[in-house]
């Protein structure tokens, strides 16, 4: 092997080594999903045997605990990245859950099955998506008539920059409430109402809520 091959593999390596969360990290994001699951099954009037949806999955923390929860329901796990997708898939399968399936999602699109969802909900996503208009109307499509969408983010930070290709009128990195309001209201879904405080570690999130 070639020492240039031989360095750009070693690079590459580190790159995904770098990519990938510690052990910490993990059990960290477990136990924060354990604590905000209760809270988030309340607000979305979730039952044994409903199907949900984790869009922007991440590591699959959520994902896992609520397959656990939901029995013989479903949980969709989608996310745009492959690295975040092969982790909630490897995450799911060690903890024995077959109720777990993982879609790889689009900017402007969750690519989940029209009509296949009791409840949706996005953690600290909404402020990255750049095709608002369309992925509302996405997040509609694949909800069942009545069916709850929770959007929980973060205010924008003062100074900040936001995520390349959002629009600027969220103020930096984050976003207001009234614009999640605005902008998923557009899509048709009904205000239910904001929690200003929602029990993530940091003490930093909202919690918006919607009705089909």
């Amino acid at each position: 092997m070639k020492l240039s091959t031989a360095v750009a593999l070693l690079l590459a390596l580190a790159t995904v080594r770098a990519q990938e969360p510690s052990a910490r990290q993990v059990a960290q994001e477990r136990r924060q999903a354990e604590a905000e699951v209760p809270k988030l099954v309340e607000v979305l009037a979730l039952e044994p045997g409903m199907v949900i949806a984790d869009i922007g999955a991440g590591g699959g923390a959520m994902t896992v605990v609520l397959g656990k929860w939901i029995g013989d329901g479903r949980v969709f796990a989608t996310d745009i990245t492959q690295s975040a997708l092969r982790r909630t898939r490897e995450y799911a399968k060690a903890e024995g859950l077959t109720n777990v399936t993982v879609l790889e999602g689009a900017e402007a699109a969750t690519n989940l099955p029209a009509g296949c969802c009791d409840a949706i909900f996005m953690r600290d996503v909404y402020h990255h998506i750049t095709k608002p208009e369309a992925f509302g109307l996405s997040l509609a499509a694949a909800l069942k008539p009545g069916g709850r969408l929770a959007v929980i983010d973060f205010l924008a930070q003062p100074g900040s920059k936001v995520f390349p290709g959002v629009s600027p009128n969220r103020g930096g990195h984050g976003i207001p409430p009234a614009i999640v309001v605005s902008e998923v209201s557009a899509a048709g879904f009904t205000h239910v109402n904001t929690i200003d405080r929602w029990p993530d570690e940091k003490g930093r999130l909202f919690l918006v809520l919607f009705r089909k």
